[in-house]
């Protein structure tokens, strides 16, 4: 295996393990931002260090930290301990294992050969993401039961029946879908979705398949217990659910694979109905066609972005105190923004005059296409949160009737649909 293949396997392994676990601290300080700002407070903005805040991110680290040192308790009236240990560790598996076959980019081609941009270079694709995702509920029923609580068995039950409700809609929507793209592997999935409907909308999944699109959006939400659909931890109603008795770093697995299932469900999302790293109006042959004048608009809007940035930095972070220690912070944190739009700047301006090699070309274009799937998947992370902090939970019985009266018949009518404009089609 050439050093090119090795440095290509670890950085599509380090992404998936970044999106799939290392963001959770990030995700947790940007929920409580996003919830801040929906319901008009500060959100946090305190715990520091040295005065360092990074806008309350070091409180999400605080947490962290305090997690892992709290004590592991066993409630005495748990019976089936062994059950009750694995139970966050298949939950967490499960949905960190989602990330293996998302495609980050399209497959990049170094010294004639070609590299497939997945942590598991597989074909099978959204069969193995439904796969795990399905069987990550026997965590939470597992979890529920083990704990001998009635308030982490009701929880586990409800989670079991969402499960049951909303993946049968969600395999009819994408069934639709395979009907459509002609192929279960996401990458070609995304390939399908480079080009254009009447010319000026890009052919991605969602504007060919809006009803699908959104029934699958709606399932997702479902699949993940992510508000309206979380009565499997409703706290108003049975404590905190399947995880009523977990305590420390098994109730942060719990938390852990709820922001993994966010991020997973996100990246599918993504993947089929939003063109996954596909650049709007861009394929890769057309990115590679026009690489120059694409580093030269990064060249132009990356540092305007990052000036915009400290410039709002400054505004938004001064202090009546001269001598108040978080100073010190906002001064640093303009200097290093400040320092970082001069480098890209640079770096791009020097690539722009100096020009590409073939390999140089198509890592160029690998990171576009990495840096756009990004973007694309923190879009819809943000729209995970803003729906949490705006809609109310749904009632048990009205989650049941959304599942087999509403979305089941329609995803149904979908594939019918679907079959019959392909067949006509042909």
């Amino acid at each position: 295996m050439s050093t090119a293949s090795i440095i290509i396997i670890v950085v599509n392994i380090l992404l998936a393990v970044i999106l799939a676990v290392g963001l959770t601290p990030i995700f947790v300080w940007w929920e409580r931002r996003v919830a801040g700002f929906v319901q008009d407070r500060m959100g946090p903005n305190r715990c520091h260090i040295g005065g360092f805040r990074l806008g309350g991110l070091i409180q999400s680290i605080a947490d962290m930290f305090k997690l892992i040192f709290k004590e592991d308790f066993t409630p005495s009236h748990v019976k089936y301990k062994f059950f009750y240990t694995i139970a966050p560790g298949i939950v967490f598996i499960c949905y960190f294992m989602t990330f293996g076959v998302i495609p980050f980019a399209d497959n990049l081609e170094i010294d004639g050969i070609s590299h497939q941009m997945q942590a598991l270079p597989m074909s099978i694709g959204i069969m193995w993401f439904i796969a795990f995702a399905g069987i990550s509920v026997y965590g939470i029923i597992l979890g529920g039961y083990a704990s001998s609580s009635k308030f982490g068995l009701l929880g586990a039950i409800r989670g079991a029946a969402q499960v049951i409700s909303y993946e049968a809609a969600m395999a009819l929507a994408l069934i639709s879908m395979l009907l459509t793209y002609g192929s279960i592997h996401l990458n070609d999935m995304v390939v399908a979705q480079s080009g254009t409907i009447l010319g000026f909308i890009p052919a991605w999944g969602f504007f060919m398949q809006p009803l699908a699109g959104i029934i699958f959006i709606v399932t997702v939400f479902a699949e993940t217990n992510r508000v309206p659909f979380d009565i499997a931890e409703g706290e108003s109603e049975i404590v905190a659910g399947y995880h009523t008795e977990y305590s420390a770093m098994r109730f942060g697995l719990f938390q852990v694979s709820e922001f993994a299932a966010m991020g997973g469900g996100a990246a599918i999302i993504v993947t089929i109905f939003f063109g996954g790293y596909q650049v709007p109006f861009m394929d890769t042959a057309t990115l590679k066609a026009n690489i120059d004048w694409v580093i030269l608009g990064l060249a132009i809007i990356l540092p305007l972005s990052l000036i915009m940035f400290t410039g709002w930095i400054k505004k938004n972070n001064v202090w009546p105190d001269k001598k108040d220690i978080r100073f010190r912070e906002t001064a640093i944190l303009v200097k290093v923004f400040s320092g970082l739009a001069a480098f890209i700047l640079l770096s791009l301006a020097y690539i722009y005059f100096t020009g590409l090699s073939t390999n140089g070309t198509n890592i160029a274009v690998t990171v576009v296409q990495v840096s756009t799937f990004l973007t694309k998947f923190f879009m819809m992370v943000l729209v995970f949160m803003w729906v949490r902090w705006t809609l109310l939970r749904i009632r048990y019985d009205q989650l049941q009737m959304l599942g087999w009266k509403v979305l089941l018949p329609l995803s149904l009518l979908n594939i019918i649909i679907t079959a019959t404009v392909i067949v006509v089609g042909q």
